[in-house]
């Protein structure tokens, strides 16, 4: 059975996507942006501080799940082309 993830604690999804989905005892999350939960706002920084927040954002839809960064098994990213 599918579960369809959501918090607060994260970007609400835009468009016609999930934060996350349960399906028996894998959960899948989509690509996070970073955008910073409590204000809507994309995060103005360097690289690494972006990156932080779109980790932060995965945590905060992984742990509505029951899980953590520790329980995943497998992270794939989209690179654009040059």
């Amino acid at each position: 059975m599918k579960k369809v993830i959501a918090t607060a604690k994260a970007p609400a999804a835009i468009g016609p996507y999930s934060q996350g989905v349960q399906c028996g005892n894998m959960v899948f999350v989509s690509g996070q942006l970073p955008f910073v939960p409590e204000t809507g706002a994309l995060l103005e920084g360097t690289v690494g501080e972006m990156t932080v927040q779109s980790m932060k954002n995965i945590q905060a839809i992984l742990a509505e799940a029951g899980c953590t960064l520790a329980d995943a098994v497998s992270y794939t990213h989209l690179t654009l082309p040059t």
